[in-house]
């Protein structure tokens, strides 16, 4: 009779097995010990794709137009949504009434402000336009300023 002794090692695949579950519950509570943080980071990623695509707007029409558009002054005003009461912000609509430059303007994710896009703008008196979002999470400054 031949006698086989048993080993006390594992199978690459009880491994596999393991070392997956593991990476799963890893992900799981990742995620679920912070999900106003990752919520936070995603709306100010859109905060400034919005302020790139206003400015980027701004400049096409300044391009076309040989100006930049009127209603941006000196001063940091709130714009104002598309097809909105603009008494007290800056009226774009200039880059949104033909679609050519912006089919919309962008609002702020968190959608706070009745009337206002929830970005801001003013120009410099080198006429450099600087688009901001002072709505940001996290200590997080969004400006752009071209």
């Amino acid at each position: 009779m031949i006698r086989r002794q048993q080993t006390g090692g594992f199978t690459l695949l009880e491994i596999l097995v393991v070392v997956a579950a593991i990476s799963l519950l890893a992900g799981i509570v990742i995620v679920a010990l912070n999900p106003n943080k990752q919520l936070a980071e995603t709306r100010n990623a859109q905060r400034r794709v919005d302020v790139n695509t206003i400015l980027n707007g701004i400049y096409q029409y300044a391009i076309d137009a040989g100006s930049l558009p009127s209603s941006i002054t000196t001063t940091t005003t709130e714009i104002c949504k598309t097809a909105a009461t603009c008494t007290g912000l800056i009226d774009l609509s200039v880059l949104t009434n033909s679609g050519t430059y912006l089919v919309g303007m962008p609002v702020d994710p968190t959608g706070s402000s009745v009337n206002g896009a929830g970005y801001y703008v003013n120009k410099n008196t080198n006429g450099r336009v600087t688009v901001n979002a002072p709505s940001a999470e996290q200590g997080a400054s969004i400006t752009v300023t071209r």
